[in-house]
């Protein structure tokens, strides 16, 4: 049985991933309208505003030394991931950007026991590459459709920002058992908009009106998100809550088929099928199986 507070940051968490999926939907709208950078560079703004009201209220202090460390590597590949992520899904249908993205937790197994020392079991690696299939699956679906090469670009882009996302979910964890989820908020908005803002000599532009709700809307879904995440993961493991993350892909067929009339390919349900089935498989502790070196 699950205790009360672990059943909260489970429904916590889901809601969490819900309100990243209706951003994910605004963003690649933004992405599209006004690129992919003017998207993450204003959203963040926004963000700083938002998130620094909430951390002002509690009277903070400067955070130590190690936890501002992570608040800066965590924001930073943030701003690295966000970015390549929306390149990426402005030039594909939001589910299957979505779909490739699940690729994170079994990324996040290998980048655990590179940088955590924890073991990698030989089963788990099979179901990894069961994983590693259903992406190839989605890409062989892509390939000589209309507009094939802007899409498999677009896929290359989600994979790279699923790589940087897999060691944010390691970030996650540490950050949240740290820092509370209004500071955490803040920190990664304010660094992620600090990193952003290197290139806006060369790379910015001021966001047409009709587009401020937008940015201003996916701030605030990208803000509640973050909080309701953060405080999730400080109640319970990440290996539990990440298996949450697939629910986005629910949420992403339908935004997507609403909002941009995208249908689902029988190609991205069955790569994101097996994605799910091997990620979900790798998560399993078995006690009893041989390690891999």
């Amino acid at each position: 049985m699950f205790s009360t507070q672990h059943s909260k940051a489970v429904m916590v968490c889901a809601l969490g991933v819900a309100l990243y999926s209706v951003m994910d939907a605004l963003m690649k709208g933004l992405s599209i309208a006004i690129g992919a950078y003017d998207a993450a560079l204003w959203r963040s703004v926004a963000g700083i505003g938002m998130t620094g009201l909430l951390y002002g209220l509690r009277k903070p202090r400067w955070p130590p030394r190690p936890v501002l460390k992570i608040h800066l590597i965590r924001g930073s590949v943030a701003a690295l991931l966000v970015y390549l992520f929306f390149w990426g899904v402005a030039r594909l249908p939001l589910a299957e950007g979505i779909a490739l993205s699940f690729i994170a937790p079994l990324l996040t197994l290998y980048l655990a026991a590179v940088l955590l020392g924890e073991r990698v079991g030989v089963k788990q690696i099979g179901y990894s590459v069961m994983g590693l299939a259903g992406v190839a699956v989605i890409l062989a679906g892509r390939l000589g459709g209309p507009h094939s090469r802007d899409a498999v670009w677009g896929a290359g882009a989600v994979l790279l920002s699923a790589l940087a996302y897999s060691y944010n979910l390691i970030l996650q964890r540490q950050q949240a058992q740290l820092a509370s989820p209004e500071e955490s908020a803040f920190f990664g908005a304010s660094v992620m908009g600090a990193v952003l803002a290197l290139a806006a000599p060369w790379q910015a532009h001021l966001p047409p009106v009709n587009q401020w709700a937008a940015i201003f809307g996916s701030a605030v879904f990208a803000s509640c998100a973050f909080l309701l995440l953060s405080w999730a993961y400080a109640r319970a493991e990440a290996k539990v809550l990440v298996n949450l993350e697939y629910t986005a892909f629910i949420w992403a067929a339908i935004l997507g088929f609403l909002i941009f009339h995208e249908p689902l390919s029988p190609t991205t349900l069955l790569g994101a099928g097996l994605i799910v089935l091997g990620c979900g498989l790798a998560a399993r502790r078995e006690k009893s199986e041989p390690i891999a070196a």
